[in-house]
């Protein structure tokens, strides 16, 4: 670590283009500089006690700045200047994880974390063990890769096997260290893991200024956190101002208990659970968990709940994982917060499907750390079956510390003007009758053109499962409708420069990367795009299996009945559904639109042996080189096989990959045929599958 020296300061910055130094010394000098910036930073962003002044931090920075422009080639990635760099082209490269990035089990009952704890005892028999608590942070988990003392890669979860590099962005946030403040060689080459968040006081700015510009809200601070987070744009993830606090360190590890990791890793610059509690039995957790029910509101970010971990690594090895979690640690959750609030009014949002969903406008309350003044009503039935009115003082909660849901009505409180809703006979948007089919509760605008559904079915087709077009969210789609630019799904590719430029917020810059957005979308693939053109009930698995069945948008639309039932989880609500949408007339005219614009209707490569592995069970486990699960996943469902999660003795193969997990010795133990990735590739003939 370095001292902070007053003299220093200004000795750093009386940097001059005529002063003569050899390379040496001016090496010498940016090392300097970038160590006490770096000790600064953990000063102010980590452990929150500054040496410094602001003005003096400033200097030092801007020494830094105008040694690196007179020297560029001694610029390093991890340099202080560096935290923000260019616009990401072409999305996020994918990242396997060394060990597998798991979720953990939770429960809001204190019942299920005492049987946590029973079953932790009969593993461990007369073993000692202690637990660490520490506060669940409601943020967006990432992993924070070091090689040499340097910041070398950071990566999303993902599905836990394979995630996303966003190393770019997470560089952003000043309380991550680019270089570790030790010289200890067993901690320079490190994997640690944490949440990222936007503190409530950012979230609070953030909003207030999104609702000047007339942008959408964010809904709560940890939506913010991970559209932030995933921005391609660096510049945006600055401005943004996020935070991080570290939970674990990934072994091996030169420490011997979770409690002495994370100690030892603040110790070499990161940021640390604030909250690190060292208790005995299950009785002294439970009574931290509850003492923090109530303080969580007090604090500047949110928490939805407690972790409990057994402390020592070496029992964690014994005590194992299951497929979705480890089982030395559980995660003991708060109840939903609720509130009271008045129903102000019930409006109606159309969806993208035409389906009328009344929304309560309601006085604004703090709920969960972020603003309430709206909540869904779901449904007529929902209303009557509650006896909801206008007017009406009602709870409202947080279901899953998200959603905000009305529970009931508050009916001491009713006054008896409050006024009973009734749905009405045509469409708020475009003035359509309205219709209920026969067996559903839903009520719906059977209006194609009505222009909500249309910005709706816009938003559905650029989303990222679909057709990927970033950029082209809900405000800018909102604007294209309303200024008549587009009505459908083909008018996305008829799109100029000067239609763009022309509407509100949308410079060159934005206008030209929307552009190519757009152009790149083409190449997406069958499956997204059948899942994109939004037939109903073809969710994204629907999508994946219609498109390796049939290979072609023109095989499809020929398919009858019968083929697409042979498919399995393709029933007949599906293959009817498909039937119907390619009957439409508009429909095909729009498709055939699409094709000329140059979309990719097809899977180009070698035809498939749909029985090759008909009837063949697979079970994956471990890091494959070459495939993600989901793309393994389909290349077997494209060959007749299936995916389960769990080995039995009815299993035909385990695929085994890098780090297998429990998987590997059960199948071991069963005599189940285990097979490497390479003998993966044989069995399957490397068929083509569409992604």
């Amino acid at each position: 670590m370095h001292r902070a020296e007053g003299n220093g300061v200004s000795e750093y910055c009386s940097v001059s283009g005529n002063f003569m130094l050899s390379d040496k010394s001016i090496l010498k000098k940016i090392e300097k500089l970038r160590d006490d910036l770096n000790y600064h930073n953990y000063r102010y962003y980590v452990l929150n006690d500054p040496v410094i002044s602001d003005t003096d931090y400033d200097r030092l920075m801007e020494g830094l700045k105008k040694l690196e422009e007179q020297y560029p080639e001694l610029i390093t990635p991890t340099s202080p200047t560096q935290r923000i760099g260019e616009e990401l082209i072409g999305g996020f490269p994918s990242v396997t994880h060394n060990t597998l990035m798991l979720s953990l089990e939770n429960t809001y009952s204190e019942e299920e974390l005492r049987e946590f704890d029973k079953r932790i005892g009969k593993t461990l028999l007369n073993e000692r063990y202690e637990y660490i608590v520490e506060l669940k942070i409601d943020g967006f988990a990432v992993s924070l890769e070091y090689r040499n003392g340097r910041f070398f890669r950071g990566s999303t979860r993902g599905n836990g096997a394979v995630g996303d590099e966003i190393t770019q962005n997470l560089k952003t946030i000043k309380s991550i260290p680019l270089k570790l403040i030790t010289n200890n060689s067993k901690l320079m080459d490190i994997e640690v893991r944490g949440e990222v968040f936007m503190p409530r006081s950012i979230f609070d700015k953030l909003n207030k200024r999104r609702e000047k510009e007339g942008k959408s809200l964010f809904a709560n601070p940890r939506n913010a956190a991970a559209g932030s987070i995933k921005n391609i744009n660096p510049h945006i993830v600055a401005g943004r101002e996020l935070d991080i606090f570290i939970h674990t360190v990934v072994p091996p590890c030169p420490f011997k208990t979770h409690f002495e990791a994370i100690i030892g890793v603040k110790e070499i610059g990161f940021k640390v659970m604030p909250v690190l509690e060292r208790v005995k039995n299950i009785d002294e957790v439970l009574k931290i968990c509850n003492s923090w029910q109530p303080k969580r509101a007090r604090l500047d970010y949110d928490i939805d709940g407690m972790v409990i971990k057994v402390n020592r690594f070496e029992q964690h090895k014994r005590l194992g994982e299951t497929i979705k979690s480890p089982r030395w640690a559980f995660a003991y959750k708060f109840p939903a917060e609720q509130a009271v609030s008045k129903i102000k009014d019930i409006l109606l949002s159309v969806g993208r499907t035409g389906t009328i969903t009344p929304v309560a406008i309601l006085e604004p309350v703090r709920l969960s750390g972020s603003t309430v003044s709206r909540s869904t009503l779901h449904n007529q039935d929902e209303i009557k079956r509650k006896d909801i009115r206008i007017g009406d003082f009602v709870i409202v909660e947080k279901g899953g510390e998200v959603i905000p849901k009305v529970v009931k009505v508050v009916t001491d409180k009713r006054m008896g003007n409050e006024k009973k809703f009734r749905m009405p006979k045509k469409c708020p948007v475009c003035g359509s009758e309205l219709v209920q089919y026969k067996g559903e509760v839903a009520i719906r605008c059977i209006n194609r053109s009505c222009p909500a559904q249309v910005k709706g079915t816009i938003e559905h087709f650029a989303s990222r499962d679909a057709m990927d077009i970033d950029g082209l969210g809900s405000v800018l789609v909102a604007q294209l409708v309303d200024n008549g630019l587009v009505k459908n799904f083909s008018d996305i590719y008829r799109l100029k420069m000067e239609d763009l430029v022309a509407l509100e917020r949308m410079g060159k810059k934005s206008s030209e990367n929307l552009l190519a957005a757009i152009e790149e979308s083409k190449k997406r693939g069958l499956s997204k795009f059948i899942y994109a053109i939004g037939i109903r009930y073809v969710g994204i698995k629907a999508a994946k299996l219609l498109a390796n069945s049939f290979l072609s948008m023109d095989n499809l639309i020929h398919a009858s009945f019968e083929e697409m039932e042979t498919i399995e989880e393709i029933g007949p609500v599906i293959a009817e559904s498909v039937l119907n949408f390619f009957r439409n007339r508009e429909n095909m005219k729009e498709i055939e639109r699409l094709r000329t614009s140059g979309i990719e209707m097809e899977i180009k490569g070698k035809v498939k042996n749909k029985v090759l592995l008909k009837g063949k069970k697979f079970v994956l486990t471990g890091a494959l080189e070459n495939y993600t699960r989901d793309e393994a996943k389909e290349l077997i469902e494209s060959l007749g096989g299936s995916v389960i999660s769990s080995v039995s003795k009815k299993t035909d193969y385990v695929v085994c990959g890098e780090n297998p997990g429990s998987k590997y010795g059960k199948a071991k133990k069963l005599g189940v045929k285990i097979i490497s990735e390479e003998e993966f590739k044989k069995i399957t003939g490397e068929k083509f599958i569409d992604k």
